[in-house]
């Protein structure tokens, strides 16, 4: 005779999701301890012993308490955050920027809230009303061009503002960053004295409010030293839209060969890898019939072969330097400074000389 067996019903999780946050009384309560004690504790002052502070943070992690710090900023008027605003989060130079801050930042206790704008004016405006709402307590923008909105909103924000990757001549209150004119003619120059006789550039073109001001500049930088130079500034070539990627490289590619440029300079490493690549399935050899120039020295650049010549900044150093800048500021300990980080042209193999 066969036996009937009861199913029995699907064991329940037993990870039962609380319906309220611990408090630091409950964490008091079971470390023994007052609720200054915590306090103090999770201020990380030296006024509590080492056993006593184990068995807090052990009470702290057995009950999943974290510290609400909104609320503590209510009596102390310090949030304990810095803003950070991008233009994007796909750009590696981007994400060394906010690491340097971070890492600066850290021992200070300080933590990053980062949002980006994808190069639109409007949405930078956007993004700053909503960070200044939440009361940092300084700001971070990349570049110095701004709408009016965000201009004002900035000048009466009451804390102190850092325009990075930039060398503006007024800037709002503090820049730390470099020139992105100077990077432009730099390349222009090291093109020119290599004896290329038809020279080119190429970066995205302004669409509406979606404007990359900064390789703006470095196309500006460049037309000029060309004009200096005698030189024709009709290759300079502004297609599609940023942020600029390998795909846009990819997609000028056929321009460039078109017109018979033996040498360009792109905006970013990541369109001058899209050339080098788009060279490489058609056929053309880099650089024997193109050499090619980046900006930003990212890491496929160093890995491709060729291995991409190009403009380097160090932006991991820029954002510690940011980073050491606001506490300087928050302590009091600093007038309004503008930090030029400086720039380095790295020669590799995608540029040989005409001479």
């Amino acid at each position: 005779m066969t036996r009937s067996r009861k199913k029995s019903p699907a064991r329940a999780d037993k990870r039962v999701r609380p319906d309220r946050r611990p408090t630091i009384r409950e964490v008091s309560r079971l470390a023994g301890v007052s609720h200054m004690t915590v306090s103090r504790v999770i201020r990380d002052l030296d006024l509590v012993q080492p056993e006593t502070r184990a068995r807090v943070h052990k009470a702290i992690a057995d009950l999943g308490y974290v510290p609400d710090r909104a609320a503590g900023s209510l009596a102390s008027r310090r949030t304990g955050f810095i803003g950070l605003i991008l233009p994007t989060l796909t750009n590696t130079n981007f994400a060394a920027v906010a690491h340097g801050l971070t890492e600066a930042l850290r021992p200070a206790d300080f933590d990053l809230l980062i949002a980006y704008t994808e190069y639109s004016v409007s949405e930078e405006e956007r993004q700053l009303r909503g960070l200044l709402a939440r009361r940092p307590e300084a700001i971070v923008l990349t570049g110095s061009m701004h709408s009016r909105g965000a201009s004002k909103m900035l000048l009466a924000s009451g804390i102190p503002v850092i325009e990075i990757a930039d060398l503006p001549r007024r800037p709002l209150e503090h820049a730390v960053g470099f020139s992105n004119h100077e990077v432009g003619r730099a390349a222009a120059r090291y093109l020119i004295d290599k004896g290329f006789a038809r020279i080119g550039a190429v970066a995205s073109s302004n669409e509406g409010d979606v404007i990359d001001h900064r390789g703006e500049e470095r196309m500006r930088g460049f037309e000029e030293e060309l004009e200096r130079a005698g030189r024709p500034t009709d290759l300079v070539l502004r297609v599609g839209s940023a942020p600029v990627s390998f795909d846009h490289g990819a997609a000028v590619t056929p321009l460039l060969l078109e017109k018979r440029i033996d040498a360009v300079f792109a905006v970013s490493d990541l369109s001058a890898v899209g050339i080098v690549m788009e060279c490489q399935r058609r056929g053309v050899a880099v650089p024997g019939q193109l050499s090619v120039l980046g900006f930003g020295d990212f890491e496929i650049g160093r890995e491709i072969n060729p291995p991409l010549s190009t403009i380097h900044v160090d932006f991991h150093a820029l954002g510690e330097r940011t980073g050491r800048l606001i506490i300087e500021l928050l302590q009091g300990q600093a007038p309004a400074q503008i930090v030029d980080v400086g720039l380095t042209l790295v020669e590799r193999a995608s540029v040989r000389g005409r001479k």
